[in-house]
């Protein structure tokens, strides 16, 4: 085991990224599985197992056949959501940098080479919803409910993968934070690991709340209050990890003009519209489980 970064970090010298280690992907041969693509994958597996579960507890909104539906649609939602509210919200150059002579140099198709939005894999996500929800004839505000509980896992998984890939680093940290970290590319100072604080609101805390919301209350019974719960969440820990993390370079101008980076931005009407649905869901009694039927 490599002890060269706690070392340093009891010396006073600032930890290092590259001294942790850690490899872009799994090797297989000539093959690399990168991180990032494990962390979809495996979000999506979670998800897709925990949904399976969840719908065997009473009343549920909807059988396996829609699950099953629900998780194609939804997996086309989040890749082409993400990667359109990306180009439109951050680098709307992806949309102009297209080659006659070769369709695949078009950026906005190169999707290994990064570039994701939450928002825009949310907004990606809810035209799926809409799509089956519709035509299976279910709730759609209660499929949301089911489908929003196991996304932070996602979240998590793929803050890790950033911090692994040595991307997505944060601002420069003051001198008194023992944990700030030199990442390559970033400059000498060191910086905020604020991958690691967002795989920690965003992931791992808000995922144990929706599960305890989920399978200890009786939440699931009031429409609308899980995926408000999830909304609120959400926002207010990306609205605060946000001023750890560094903007993204095409928007550093944006952030300094007004004071809040583009993601700060876009999380504060989610915010406003999970308040909404947690205030609705609990001024509204809870559904009754004569009231409920799942669909066959």
């Amino acid at each position: 085991m490599d002890l060269s970064p706690v070392l340093a970090a009891v010396a006073g010298e600032p930890l290092r990224w590259t001294d942790l280690g850690l490899q872009e992907g799994i090797h297989i041969g000539s093959f690399t599985l990168r991180y990032y693509s494990l962390a979809y994958l495996l979000g999506i597996i979670f998800a897709y197992w925990h949904t399976m579960k969840a719908i065997k507890t009473p009343g549920a909104p909807m059988a396996p056949r829609h699950v099953d539906d629900l998780f194609f649609y939804c997996t086309l939602g989040v890749i082409l959501g993400g990667r359109l509210g990306y180009a439109i919200f951050y680098q709307p150059s992806l949309f102009t940098t297209f080659t006659p002579d070769s369709w695949v140099s078009w950026n906005l198709l190169r999707l290994w080479d990064g570039g994701m939005s939450f928002h825009g894999g949310v907004l990606g996500v809810l035209v799926a919803i809409t799509w089956v929800t519709r035509r299976g004839g279910l709730s759609f505000l209660r499929v949301c409910d089911f489908i929003a509980v196991p996304v932070p896992m996602g979240m998590l998984l793929g803050r890790l993968a950033n911090f692994v890939n040595g991307e997505l680093w944060g601002r420069v940290a003051s001198s008194d934070v023992p944990w700030a970290m030199v990442f390559p590319g970033a400059g000498p100072e060191p910086r905020h690991p604020s991958q690691l604080y967002q795989a920690a609101g965003e992931g791992l805390i808000l995922l144990i709340v929706m599960l305890s919301l989920f399978w200890l209350t009786k939440a699931r019974w009031r429409p609308g209050l899980l995926v408000g719960v999830f909304a609120t969440g959400i926002a207010i820990s990306r609205f605060v990890m946000e001023f750890f993390r560094q903007p993204d370079a095409q928007l550093t101008e944006f952030a300094e003009n007004t004071g809040l980076s583009m993601g700060q931005w876009l999380t504060i009407p989610l915010f406003f519209v999970g308040l909404y649905f947690v205030v609705r869901a609990l001024r509204k009694p809870p559904l009754g489980k004569s009231a409920v039927t799942t669909p066959a």
